[in-house]
């Protein structure tokens, strides 16, 4: 067990933040029981995290007390740092979903880097073969990054572009016109959260499954957003969609520039972006091959036979 004083009330509720909402966040992090009173923190848990968390804990109060306040991307910041300096990657880091008992791992280095590169910048394009978990970690880390309580709201966006056949007319309303094209979006969801629970999170607006159209005119804050199936994407519909982002925002960009449904005439978005964005802070690009395929064994065969 470890302790903490804080020194006075308003160090006390910049800490623990809105309705406690700072101390689930650690507690849900480091999977460590809190108990505060009178300005006394106590940490119990496995040694090794509590630790951890002192030192983060002590790392925020020294932000508080130097400028007089604390921001949620400060908790992420001093965490990533923490992450970052004092370990090397780990296979066996584990993204903390909403199933109990049913944590996502990344499985390859490829995986690994993918998702330390999410964690450290705002804007990341992640671009490799099928199998390769692009889509799948990205929704783990954003049901984490949820449940953590960093941002309020997941939005999941696809182009709906049909791949090399024509479906011809859909009945039903708009949802069950586009319903086709984001059905790998809600399985990779029912595989982390109840389907119940993902039901009722869209219904209170807390996750979003949308083709990219209709993101036209929208600006996000406080959200994680992934577009996947970029390749499918013009260059005009990329700009128009990184251009969304608001403030406090994470996006994830992913895609297979092998795989690309468009036009023959229709340069893909997400092969012009790599060389327009390539130098620019706080973006970044993470490439995946068929060594970080996790899928059935022949689907490696299979990008094998197709690349030859």
């Amino acid at each position: 067990m470890r302790e903490i004083q804080l020194e006075n009330n308003n160090e006390s509720a910049l800490l623990f933040g809105v309705h406690d909402k700072n101390l689930r966040l650690l507690r849900n992090r480091f999977n460590v029981t809190i108990v505060a009173r009178n300005g006394l923190l106590k940490f119990e848990g496995e040694e090794g995290q509590v630790q951890e968390l002192t030192e983060v804990v002590k790392s925020l109060i020294e932000i508080i007390r130097t400028s007089g306040k604390l921001e949620e991307e400060d908790i992420q910041v001093v965490i990533d740092k923490r992450n970052h300096g004092s370990h090397d990657i780990h296979s066996d880091q584990e993204i903390e979903v909403f199933l109990p008992g049913l944590p996502v791992r990344p499985k390859t280095e490829g995986q690994e880097r993918y998702v330390n590169a999410i964690k450290n910048n705002d804007l990341v394009f992640c671009i490799g073969p099928a199998g390769t978990g692009k889509t799948y970690l990205a929704v783990a880390l954003a049901l984490s990054t949820m449940k953590g309580g960093y941002l309020k709201k997941i939005v999941l966006a696809r182009p709906a572009v049909e791949a090399g056949e024509k479906l011809g007319f859909l009945p039903g309303d708009i949802q069950a016109k586009v319903n086709p094209y984001l059905r790998p979006l809600y399985d990779a969801l029912s595989d982390m959260v109840e389907i119940g629970q993902v039901k009722k999170y869209m219904e209170n607006d807390l996750i979003e499954i949308l083709p990219l159209a209709f993101m036209r005119g929208r600006t996000l804050n406080d959200s994680f957003i992934i577009l996947d199936e970029a390749q499918n994407c013009t260059v005009k519909q990329m700009k128009t969609f990184l251009t969304r982002l608001g403030k406090r925002t994470k996006v994830v960009v992913t895609g297979d520039i092998t795989q690309v449904d468009l036009p023959s005439c229709e340069v893909s978005g997400l092969t012009d972006v790599q060389e327009r964005l390539k130098d620019i802070p706080g973006i970044g690009f993470v490439y995946l091959t068929k060594k970080d395929i996790v899928r059935h064994r022949l689907v490696q065969y299979i990008v094998d036979a197709y690349e030859t």
